[in-house]
C-alpha cells in the first residue's frame, strides 16, 4: 500500500510539474504581452425620436449592453460599471421609477459614472433646443427603458 501512495504522489507531482512547466519558466500562457483595448468615438448622429429601442441601441448599449444588463462593450473604459437597468423595478419595490429615468435623461444624471451633463455625448440630445423633440426623446426612451424591466 505505501508502494502505491509514493507511486501515485510522485505521479501527481510529475503531472503538476509538466502542467505548470511552461508557467513557472515564463512559457506558454500568460506570457504574451496584454492587448490594447482603444475606445472608438465616433460623432453622435441623431436617432428617430420615437424609436426607444433605436435610440437605447445608439446611445446607451454601449455601456449598458444592448439587453441593458450592463455588459456593453465600453465597459472596460469606465470607472463605475452601469447598472443592470432591468433592475430597476425589482431596487425600487416593483415599480418603474419613470420618473427617475425622465430626470436623469433631462438633467444629468447626477453620477461621476456618466460624467457632467454633456457626458456621455448623447446628453445635449436629451436638451436639445427643441424641446417638443426632447420631450419625445426622453419619453419613449424611458417607455423602452420600462418595456425591458425583468418580470
Amino acid at each position: 500500500m505505501p508502494v502505491k501512495i509514493t507511486i501515485g504522489c510522485a505521479v501527481a507531482a510529475l503531472l503538476l510539474l509538466l502542467l505548470s512547466g511552461p508557467r513557472l519558466s515564463g512559457q506558454g500562457h500568460g506570457t504574451q504581452p496584454p492587448t490594447t483595448k482603444s475606445l472608438k468615438i465616433v460623432p453622435i448622429s441623431p436617432s428617430q425620436p420615437t424609436s426607444g429601442a433605436q435610440m437605447f441601441k445608439d446611445y446607451c448599449a454601449s455601456c449598458h449592453g444592448v439587453d441593458g444588463r450592463g455588459n456593453g462593450p465600453a465597459v472596460t473604459f469606465l470607472k463605475t460599471p452601469p447598472p443592470d437597468l432591468r433592475m430597476m423595478a425589482k431596487h425600487n419595490s416593483g415599480k418603474y421609477p419613470a420618473g427617475q429615468v425622465m430626470s436623469t435623461l433631462t438633467f444629468g444624471p447626477g453620477s461621476p459614472a456618466h460624467g457632467d451633463l454633456n457626458m456621455p455625448t448623447w446628453g445635449q440630445l436629451f436638451r436639445d433646443t427643441d424641446k417638443r423633440l426632447a420631450t419625445l426623446r426622453i419619453h419613449n426612451l424611458t417607455r423602452f427603458v420600462e418595456s425591458i424591466q425583468d418580470k
